[in-house]
């Protein structure tokens, strides 16, 4: 194959990113851009791609970085640059890759959204609610009406394990209605406890709070009188099968809007808030660890900057000099 310089060596290289390793177009056009970026840094500097070196790289990188692209992007941008030079290294055109152990700046990560106290208990004191639409058929309305109640136990049922309990989303989809060797979860309503099983195949088992215990009680009284469900799983869906992924987001979703939430509500949210509320009361981060199932301490140390944020809150709102004057 002849290589042609510059421009036209990476527009080879796309060619075969495209070609050979069928790169999804969403990707091709990022790497494009960081190609746009590499030429623009070499024509500036009248450097040939053969002769970029390490501290070239290291200093664009730096340069980039000031001038306001984030740490994704940058990220991004690395690996098209060392994709190329590798395959420049296969067609014999460098030496060396010059990207070669060459980092971005590390993102700072975004803190767990909590929400408040009332927050959480407005949502879990939030039932369907039937809202049928003007062109909406009799039968419709009929069902909603029909299936109301049996949502309210299982939505309310739902949102209490979560947040009493702080468990994962596939923990909750996993519990079955009884204890069995094949069981990924279950509930002993005797000892009020969840057995789950976690990240890693790891067993841990959680208190259930009063509240969830009742919604508990209740909704299995409600899944008991419908008709018999194709699966053992303790949360179905309305064909009686284990409710899914989606479908637990969807309602969470609808429900957070029909409390009037004023943010985004998922499962994992309540899990924050879960551990946010308890570290706020107890300050005791080692066992918040344990009944998130936290293989590290380092782990739910983030918890204890979201605690500090509400320490803060209370302190500015409180104390007479907090603020300062305008």
């Amino acid at each position: 194959m002849t290589f042609a310089p510059g421009a036209d060596l990476i527009a080879q290289h796309l060619t075969y990113q495209r070609t050979q390793r069928r790169l999804a177009e969403r990707t091709l056009a990022m790497y494009g851009d960081a190609f746009t970026r590499l030429q623009a840094l070499c024509d500036k500097e009248g450097l040939a791609l053969d002769a970029i070196r390490p501290h070239h790289v290291r200093g664009w990188i730096a340069r980039l970085h000031a001038q306001g692209l984030g740490p994704r992007s940058l990220a991004i941008t690395l690996a098209a640059w060392r994709g190329l030079f590798k395959w420049m290294g296969r067609e014999r055109l460098v030496a060396a890759n010059p990207v070669d152990g060459i980092k971005p700046p590390k993102a700072p990560k975004p803190l767990p959204k909590a929400l408040s106290v009332d927050d959480a208990v407005a949502l879990a004191e939030q039932a369907p609610r039937l809202t049928p639409t003007p062109a909406a058929s009799q039968a419709a309305a009929t069902r909603q009406e029909r299936e109301a109640p049996w949502l309210a136990a299982r939505d309310t049922a739902m949102i209490e394990l979560l947040y009493s309990s702080g468990l994962r989303s596939a923990e909750l989809i996993g519990l079955d209605v009884q204890a069995a060797p094949e069981a990924a979860g279950w509930i002993d309503l005797q000892a009020a406890e969840a057995h789950v099983l976690g990240k890693g195949n790891k067993r841990r088992s959680v208190p259930v709070g009063a509240a969830a215990m009742r919604a508990l009680r209740h909704w299995l009284d409600v899944r008991a009188s419908l008709t018999p469900p194709q699966d053992n799983a303790l949360f179905i869906s309305r064909l009686g099968t284990r409710i899914t992924p989606a479908q637990l987001r969807n309602r969470l979703k609808q429900l957070a809007q029909q409390a009037g939430l004023p943010t985004h509500v998922h499962p994992h949210m309540l899990r924050h808030s879960f551990a946010s509320h308890l570290l706020q009361s107890s300050g005791d981060l080692r066992a918040v660890q344990e009944l998130l199932g936290h293989a590290h301490i380092t782990t739910t140390q983030v918890y204890t900057k979201l605690d500090f944020q509400h320490l803060a809150k209370v302190y500015d709102a409180a104390h007479p000099r907090a603020k300062r004057k305008a």
